[in-house]
């Protein structure tokens, strides 16, 4: 049977004095910050398509590009409820004594809406190449896009994370 859990003392070594509670307390806290960061930008691309719809030569566009259109307008829906999902779980859980439990939801949930915005925001400009300037430029602007994507989103915080984890001292510093 595990001992009982403590919250008056610290219990994990990261060079920080505070206690599960203030932990997950500070940890709700950034997550809300990065929340707000990627909904501003989710927002703005849904608002960019949707005045899309109501511009005069949205009527010139080919079958094919509308499907496009469409699918991201589902795809910025769907990065919205993601991002706001760690939002209801906390109004939902308020005072239930769950913030660990959120903020790991939030975790994953800001996981999964970082995927999808990464999909919308390559979708979008490709789909403006494409309508602008036409197939050819479209796919390069979203191989050019997926290629940063994957470099500064997962390869560069994969080598920084395994430079903090040789104990290197290289990043220490960047522990949460």
């Amino acid at each position: 049977m595990p001992p009982p859990r403590d919250d008056t003392h610290d219990d994990f070594d990261d060079g920080r004095d505070e206690t599960p509670t203030e932990r997950a307390d500070r940890n709700w806290n950034e997550v809300l910050q990065e929340l707000r960061v990627l909904q501003t930008g989710t927002q703005i691309l849904t608002g960019f398509l949707l005045a899309l719809a109501f511009q005069p030569a949205f009527a010139d566009l080919t079958e094919g590009q509308r499907t496009i259109y469409l699918t991201l307008v589902v795809i910025s829906a769907l990065s919205a409820i993601i991002a706001l999902a760690p939002v209801a779980l906390h109004r939902v859980l308020f005072q239930q004594r769950a913030k660990a439990a959120v903020v790991t939801y939030g975790h994953a949930a800001l996981i999964t809406a970082l995927f999808t915005v990464s999909i919308l925001v390559v979708g979008v400009v490709a789909f403006v190449f494409d309508v602008v300037v036409g197939d050819a430029a479209a796919w390069t602007a979203l191989a050019i896009l997926s290629v940063l994507i994957i470099l500064l989103w997962l390869i560069a915080p994969a080598i920084i994370r395994a430079r903090v984890g040789d104990g290197d001292g290289v990043g220490r510093r960047w522990r949460s």
